[in-house]
Protein backbone atom coordinates (compact mmCIF):
# COMPACT_ATOMS: atom_id res chain seq x y z
CA UNK A 1 0.00 0.00 0.00
CA UNK A 2 2.88 2.43 0.96
CA UNK A 3 4.39 1.41 -2.63
CA UNK A 4 1.01 2.73 -4.34
CA UNK A 5 0.94 5.47 -2.33
CA UNK A 6 5.05 6.70 -3.10
CA UNK A 7 4.00 6.27 -6.97
CA UNK A 8 1.09 7.84 -6.90
CA UNK A 9 2.48 10.92 -5.37
CA UNK A 10 5.53 10.87 -7.59
CA UNK A 11 3.18 10.99 -10.86
CA UNK A 12 0.95 13.58 -8.89
CA UNK A 13 4.22 15.54 -8.65
CA UNK A 14 6.02 14.94 -11.87
CA UNK A 15 2.58 15.96 -13.72
CA UNK A 16 2.58 19.51 -11.93
CA UNK A 17 5.71 20.29 -12.83
CA UNK A 18 5.41 19.14 -16.47
CA UNK A 19 2.02 20.41 -16.82
CA UNK A 20 3.26 24.10 -15.19
CA UNK A 21 4.65 26.25 -17.19
CA UNK A 22 4.87 30.41 -17.13
CA UNK A 23 7.51 30.67 -19.80
CA UNK A 24 5.14 30.04 -22.99
CA UNK A 25 5.01 33.04 -25.43
CA UNK A 26 1.87 34.09 -26.59
CA UNK A 27 0.70 33.47 -30.27
CA UNK A 28 1.08 36.36 -32.46
CA UNK A 29 -1.26 36.53 -35.49
CA UNK A 30 -1.60 39.39 -38.11
CA UNK A 31 -4.22 40.09 -40.01
CA UNK A 32 -4.82 41.62 -43.07
CA UNK A 33 -8.03 44.56 -42.67
CA UNK A 34 -8.60 46.23 -45.82
CA UNK A 35 -10.50 49.72 -45.12
CA UNK A 36 -12.25 51.47 -47.49
CA UNK A 37 -13.99 54.89 -46.74
CA UNK A 38 -15.89 57.11 -49.19
CA UNK A 39 -13.25 60.97 -49.02
CA UNK A 40 -16.92 63.16 -49.19
CA UNK A 41 -14.00 65.40 -50.24
CA UNK A 42 -12.42 63.70 -53.08
CA UNK A 43 -15.83 62.44 -54.54
CA UNK A 44 -17.91 65.28 -54.33
CA UNK A 45 -17.49 68.20 -57.23
CA UNK A 46 -17.44 71.57 -56.17
CA UNK A 47 -19.25 73.20 -58.90
CA UNK A 48 -21.83 70.90 -58.98
CA UNK A 49 -25.47 71.30 -58.55
CA UNK A 50 -26.95 69.82 -55.32
CA UNK A 51 -30.70 69.02 -54.58
CA UNK A 52 -32.22 68.50 -51.48
CA UNK A 53 -35.45 65.83 -51.24
CA UNK A 54 -37.25 64.59 -48.18
CA UNK A 55 -39.34 61.61 -48.85
CA UNK A 56 -41.44 59.50 -46.34
CA UNK A 57 -40.09 55.80 -46.20
CA UNK A 58 -43.17 53.09 -45.56
CA UNK A 59 -42.38 49.57 -44.48
CA UNK A 60 -39.54 50.10 -41.80
CA UNK A 61 -40.16 48.03 -38.77
CA UNK A 62 -36.86 49.22 -36.89
CA UNK A 63 -34.30 51.77 -36.12
CA UNK A 64 -31.51 49.89 -36.76
CA UNK A 65 -31.59 47.25 -39.14
CA UNK A 66 -34.41 49.34 -41.48
CA UNK A 67 -33.49 53.01 -41.15
CA UNK A 68 -29.77 52.62 -41.27
CA UNK A 69 -29.43 50.09 -43.98
CA UNK A 70 -31.66 52.46 -45.88
CA UNK A 71 -29.06 55.67 -44.79
CA UNK A 72 -26.00 53.56 -46.16
CA UNK A 73 -27.41 52.06 -48.95
CA UNK A 74 -28.05 55.71 -50.43
CA UNK A 75 -24.70 57.58 -48.76
CA UNK A 76 -22.51 55.29 -50.70
CA UNK A 77 -24.63 56.20 -53.84
CA UNK A 78 -22.26 58.02 -55.99
CA UNK A 79 -22.88 62.03 -56.24
CA UNK A 80 -24.86 61.93 -52.97
CA UNK A 81 -23.29 64.52 -50.21
CA UNK A 82 -25.63 63.07 -47.40
CA UNK A 83 -28.49 60.78 -46.28
CA UNK A 84 -30.17 60.83 -43.49
CA UNK A 85 -33.01 58.90 -42.54
CA UNK A 86 -35.15 59.87 -39.62
CA UNK A 87 -36.77 56.52 -38.23
CA UNK A 88 -39.53 58.29 -35.81
CA UNK A 89 -40.90 60.25 -38.62
CA UNK A 90 -40.25 57.64 -41.38
CA UNK A 91 -38.86 60.60 -43.25
CA UNK A 92 -35.37 60.37 -45.50
CA UNK A 93 -33.46 63.65 -45.98
CA UNK A 94 -30.75 63.11 -48.76
CA UNK A 95 -28.51 66.10 -50.60
CA UNK A 96 -27.27 65.14 -54.11
CA UNK A 97 -25.76 65.81 -57.50
CA UNK A 98 -28.57 66.76 -59.74
CA UNK A 99 -25.93 65.83 -62.73
CA UNK A 100 -25.49 61.84 -61.53
CA UNK A 101 -28.23 61.06 -59.03
CA UNK A 102 -32.06 61.43 -59.56
CA UNK A 103 -35.14 61.35 -57.74
CA UNK A 104 -36.10 57.96 -59.74
CA UNK A 105 -32.40 56.42 -58.51
CA UNK A 106 -33.05 56.78 -54.56
CA UNK A 107 -36.96 55.47 -55.04
CA UNK A 108 -34.41 52.46 -56.55
CA UNK A 109 -32.51 52.41 -54.08
CA UNK A 110 -34.56 52.12 -51.08
CA UNK A 111 -36.48 49.45 -53.49
CA UNK A 112 -33.24 47.30 -53.33
CA UNK A 113 -32.82 47.17 -50.15
CA UNK A 114 -35.86 45.72 -49.15
CA UNK A 115 -39.44 45.00 -50.94
CA UNK A 116 -41.46 46.45 -47.91
CA UNK A 117 -39.70 49.74 -48.25
CA UNK A 118 -41.85 51.90 -50.46
CA UNK A 119 -41.24 55.84 -50.88
CA UNK A 120 -44.06 58.18 -50.68
CA UNK A 121 -44.34 62.14 -51.15
CA UNK A 122 -40.85 62.95 -52.49
CA UNK A 123 -40.70 66.64 -52.57
CA UNK A 124 -37.39 69.12 -53.21
CA UNK A 125 -36.82 71.40 -50.37
CA UNK A 126 -33.93 74.68 -49.73
CA UNK A 127 -33.33 72.89 -46.04
CA UNK A 128 -34.24 69.82 -43.74
CA UNK A 129 -35.94 70.32 -40.87
CA UNK A 130 -33.54 69.23 -38.59
CA UNK A 131 -31.05 71.82 -40.08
Amino acid sequence: MNTLKSISLIAIMALVFTSCKNESQPEVKTVDVEVTSKDVATTLDPNATYAKVEFGIEGMTCAMGCAKTIEKKMAKMEGVKSAKVDFEKRLAMVEYDEAKVTPKSLEEAVGKVGDAYKVKDMHAVESFDTE
